[in-house]
């Protein structure tokens, strides 16, 4: 996939048909998807939205939310808007993983789910205010919410709700009665509705529904007023026992009633699938001032403002949209301007001119951004100072510039990111030090024994190997991208080249890796017969005549 065309990785490489490129937006091959599994697989039971407090574990049970939302992920994650970006991501764990160690600390998340939901937060490259939860523990971002909020709390009270509306299992209530079918079906119809909540044309949103009784869950999925209230409140106790400011979600609520009011062109879904009422503003203002919280909002950190202004760089990547970033840096130098408004102008302008190939403007533009913060306070921000050196090792990289990237990483040694981590394998890999390629990729096998399902790792990896003249673990880090971003047929096909190529003797035979890919081989084998199992049921039985053998 990955691999260089005369490299042996790239020769081991199955003759299949190639796939036909994804769409650029989800909705057109997930309502297709929707379309076609919900015509084989109509839900025919009465939806019942269960009282609060009531399981829905005798309808819905953890495993089979757990294989809904599983099954919803292998559609989204290969997909060109889920994005993978360290440095954003990074930052949206450090806010989304104290959350959840309070709602454990709480008790709402159990032995049982703890066990079985994975509770990941993901970010989708989409310029719209949005977020949603899915079922099995999974919550997506929009990038347009990040630029949106304006500190760190407000971001965490929109990341606390939806982590309420799934400890408090408000999915599972609301499609309880649709689990007696096809959990794939299921899974259908919720991508169906997803994709129809990323697009504004009102015969888009049609077509998800389309096959009756989809509209059903259409209107459960739009959780019910109570249901709302409860992840408010939930979230706001979230939000106080993991150490963040409860004005956040009167904040966030004030930019969504002001979009509610003004802005009618579909830019902001999250209002369609969570409603804003007077009653939920009022609760959220009395909340505060019950705790003796002052509604006004504290400082938010710079480092905020930088993560804001990226958000913004990679939301949209047409041209028009980077060149009106790209001209921020002349915004910035204007007498007036905070040091905040400065620091994410020259972000941003400076990531929008690299993504435009006009290398030269941006590094003059980061170069000033450096100057800016070389003048804070020593000691204050330090993860500021850190994310700003992460951006010139970025931009040095894309400019081709290796030992500029080197050099800026080498100014915190001690940063134990995944961003950090990610950055410096591909420095190495820029290199043409068969050391530095070494070190980078067993610095990353660390990495994946503790993070197996890092798709991003397990690619460097792959083209760290493929350098190293490792061909078989080349071909096997391949094949684990690709089961990390849910392609198991890849997956499998990339081990079965994987043995080909050690049975043909082209390459030195490592006993070690390929017993580790003959392993790993019947594992993907007996969860794609399970998926295929699972597809069959979904059209009732009935062969398609194309499902490949294992």
């Amino acid at each position: 996939m990955h691999a260089h065309p005369s490299s042996p990785a790239a020769r081991a490489a199955p003759t299949a048909p190639t796939a036909p490129a994804r769409s650029p937006r989800w909705h057109c091959a997930l309502l297709a998807a929707a379309v076609a599994l919900s015509a084989t697989s109509p839900l025919q039971a009465q939806v019942r939205l269960p009282a609060l407090g009531e399981s829905a574990s005798d309808d819905f049970s953890l495993s089979q939310e757990k294989r809904v939302g599983e099954q919803i992920m292998r559609e989204i994650r290969p997909d060109p808007d889920y994005l993978d970006d360290p440095v954003l991501l990074d930052y949206l764990r450090s806010l989304w993983e104290p959350l959840v160690k309070a709602s454990r600390t709480r008790g709402d998340i159990g032995v049982d789910t703890a066990m079985l939901f994975p509770y990941e937060v993901f970010l989708v490259r989409d310029r719209s205010v949005n977020a949603f939860a899915l079922p099995g523990g999974y919550v997506g971002v929009h990038l347009g919410l990040m630029a949106l909020t304006s500190t760190p709390d407000e971001l965490a009270s929109v990341l606390a709700h939806e982590l309420s509306h799934v400890t408090q299992r408000h999915i599972a209530r609301s499609v309880a009665a649709s689990a007696r079918n096809s959990t794939l079906g299921l899974a259908a119809m919720l991508l169906g509705i997803l994709a129809a909540s990323r697009s504004a044309n009102p015969d888009i949103a049609q077509a998800a529904i389309a096959g009756g009784q989809a509209a059903m869950i259409q209107g459960q999925l739009n959780f019910s007023r109570d249901m709302e209230r409860e992840a408010d409140r939930n979230g706001f106790t979230l939000m106080a026992g993991a150490g963040f400011a409860s004005q956040g979600m009167v904040g966030m609520f004030d930019k969504l009633d002001h979009a509610n009011r003004v802005n009618d062109s579909g830019g902001y879904p999250y209002l369609r699938s969570h409603p804003l009422t007077v009653d939920r503003i009022g609760e959220a203002r009395q909340r505060v001032e019950a705790v003796g919280g002052s509604l006004a909002a504290p400082p938010a950190p710079l480092l905020h403002g930088l993560m804001q202004a990226r958000a913004r760089a990679l939301m949209d990547p047409s041209t028009q949209a980077l060149h009106r970033l790209q001209d921020l840096d002349l915004r910035a130098a204007q007498a007036g301007a905070s040091l905040a408004d400065k620091l994410a102008a020259l972000t941003a302008a400076a990531l929008a001119s690299s993504q435009l190939r006009d290398h030269e403007r941006a590094q003059r533009t980061a170069q000033g951004l450096s100057a800016l913060v070389a003048g804070l306070p020593e000691g204050s921000e330090p993860e500021l100072h850190r994310a700003v050196n992460q951006l010139q090792a970025e931009l040095a990289l894309a400019r081709s510039d290796a030992g500029a990237a080197a050099r800026w990483l080498a100014t915190d040694s001690s940063d134990r990111s995944r961003a950090a981590l990610l950055l410096r394998a591909r420095v190495a890999l820029a290199s043409n030090d068969p050391v530095q390629w070494r070190a980078g990729s067993d610095q990353l096998m660390v990495w994946l024994s503790d993070h197996r399902d890092d798709a991003l790792a397990w690619l460097l990896v792959s083209q760290t190997s493929e350098r190293l003249g490792q061909t078989l673990r080349a071909v096997r880090a391949q094949a684990e991208s690709e089961a990390a971003l849910g392609n198991l047929r890849g997956a499998v096909d990339r081990l079965r080249a994987g043995q080909q190529l050690a049975r043909s003797g082209r390459v030195q035979t490592d006993f070690i890796e390929l017993s580790v890919i003959d392993a790993r081989l019947r594992d993907l084998q007996g969860q794609r017969r399970e998926l295929l199992a699972e597809q069959r049921q979904a059209r009732g039985g009935r062969s398609s005549g194309n499902e490949p053998a294992d």
